[in-house]
Formats: C-alpha cells, structure tokens, sequence
C-alpha cells in the first residue's frame, strides 16, 4: 500500500478538502494521534491537491483528536509559481482545530545532488537487537512499526545509561508500505521524544510542539536509519534533529522537533500530564489528583493540549 491507503487519507468532491479516521493504528499508546501521523496526512493532501512533491513541512500541534473521530484536512495555495507551490493544510475535527502545517512544494532541475552530512557507523538491520513493544499486544502505531536498536538502549538497559553526546539511532521499517515518501518520512522523522528518553537515560520522552520534514532525495529503500540527535533540553522543553538515510547511506531527510520533556514509571507508561506518573502511595495519591485537576485546568486554558508522541 501507499501512505494514503496507510492513514487512511481520502479524497472528497472538493480537491482542497481530505479526510481520515483516526484509528488505533494511527495512535499512540496514550490513545490518541500520533503527531508524525498528522504531519503525514498533511503532506499527502498537499501533494494531492498541488501535484507537486514537497520541499518541507512543519507542524504545529494544537490538540487532540482520539480514535474514532474523523480529521478533515483543508488545503489553502497561498502561492502558486513555475517550479513550487506555497501551502498550508489545517487538520481539523469538526470546529477543534488539531494542527497547523506549512510547506512548500515543487522541484527542479539541476546537476547538483549532495550531501555532507555521513550516516553513523552502525550495525545492519538483521544484526541489531528489535526494539519490542512497551505494552506487548497493544495496537497502536508502533505495532505498525518494525524498530532495530542501532545504537540505542533496550528499556531494561534504558535507566542510568545516557546517550554520550545525546544521540542515539534506530533502524525502522513500516512494512505495510512498498515505498518510501515524504509521508512516510514524517512519521518516522517524529522519533526526537525517543532520543530525549536515551539522551537522559531515563524513561522519558514528551508531546511535540512542532515537527518539520525536510526532504533532500528519497530513494528505494526497505529500512531507514534515523540517526537522533538531542541538542539540548532547558525550562522544561527539549529540542532536537533527526536524520533520515536510506540503507545505502544517501541522506533522504532532515526532521526536526521541540517538545515538552515529560517522565514517567516504567508500570504506567506514556506522555499523559506529569501529575499522573507520580502517586505511588495513598498519600501522594490525594495530592496528585489534586495537582492533575489543576494542570487540566491550566490545559485548557493554554495551548498545551498539542497532539503527543508516545515516547520515548
């Protein structure tokens, strides 16, 4: 299948206006979008309605959108030249709007394809240990993924082994997919909350507050290497850089996100508020419900009611 038949994503009598369910498989394990999930669907409305391939997109996550609902995505051409197209697609359920994304569009001729930035020096795929399911079982978009530990720590070797230098890297496949493409790119370019958790050596990861593709030359390819880099974490966000390489080493993407650095214990995983990682007695129980009352409250009158990864 193609990234459209993978999401979901249809077209309507309106070229500008798609949609989508969002499905467990679309999910992540806190049950709702995964926000790599939206920027894909953005980028492949937009290249619907274009006809042209991207350039790059960033996201901005605003809300939550749960299975069982259904997304609408809107595209506007703001401008239309010879060899790109600016746009924007807004994701949104009903009158709730879910994410923002901008991009451009097109391409060109030129004698010019180069890279400088080298892929890191790791094992193949089949010789990497998989990184299994948190939640054995669960259905959710990393049951749709196939993930080898290239230089990365397995959960029970996560705690007290930070990362050297923050970066870490992970072999992944969607094998539901024939091919590459930006969208699929997308989704696996939103793995900066996984390197958060190997960066710090601890379980941890966040919810993105933006994500942004950047596509240089996609080519056939089975497995993609996301070499993950976290430059830094401070005032409670962490920011970082993926990049994408086919298996043959040519650099197909750049990925970049911010995040609100969330944690969590290992028996109740995911990136729900802070407040409900923490009560591990009767006592820290009251006051947890209390606090978590309080950050709702804080939720909704804020902007921090973004459209999460599950992380790490």
């Amino acid at each position: 299948m193609d990234a459209r038949e993978f999401l979901g994503l249809e077209a309507t009598h309106n070229p500008h206006r798609w949609h989508f369910p969002v499905t467990q498989g679309l999910s992540t394990g806190g049950g709702f979008l995964f926000g790599g999930c939206g920027l894909a669907a953005a980028i492949a409305a937009m290249e619907g309605t274009t006809g042209r391939p991207v350039v790059w997109a960033t996201a901005q996550y605003l809300s939550y959108a749960k299975p069982g609902s259904v997304v609408d995505v809107d595209v506007t051409i703001a401008v239309s030249g010879r060899h790109s197209s600016q746009a924007r697609a807004v994701g949104h359920v009903a009158d709730t709007e879910i994410f923002t994304v901008n991009a451009a569009l097109g391409s060109r001729n030129t004698d010019i394809d180069r890279a400088w930035v080298e892929p890191p020096d790791v094992p193949r795929p089949d010789a990497c240990d998989p990184r299994p399911m948190r939640i054995p079982g669960e259905e959710s978009i990393m049951s749709r993924l196939d993930l080898r530990l290239a230089h990365a720590k397995a959960w029970e070797d996560l705690v007290g082994n930070p990362a050297p230098g923050g970066r870490s890297a992970l072999w992944a496949r969607i094998p539901d997919l024939l091919e590459p493409s930006a969208a699929a790119l997308a989704i696996l370019g939103d793995y900066v909350p996984f390197g958060i958790g190997q960066a710090l050596g601890e379980f941890a990861g966040g919810n993105s507050l933006d994500n942004t593709l950047r596509v240089i030359n996609i080519v056939p390819t089975e497995w993609v290497l996301l070499d993950i880099q976290v430059d830094g974490i401070g005032n409670g966000f962490g920011h970082g850089t993926v990049h994408l390489f086919a298996d043959d080493g040519t650099l197909m993407a750049t990925a970049s996100q911010s995040t609100i650095v969330r944690f969590w214990a290992p028996e109740k995983p995911g990136t729900r508020p802070q407040a409900e990682h923490t009560a591990d007695t009767a006592d820290t129980a009251a006051t947890t419900a209390t606090t978590a009352t309080a950050a709702t409250a804080a939720t909704a009158a804020t902007a921090d009611t973004r459209t999460a990864e599950e992380a790490p």
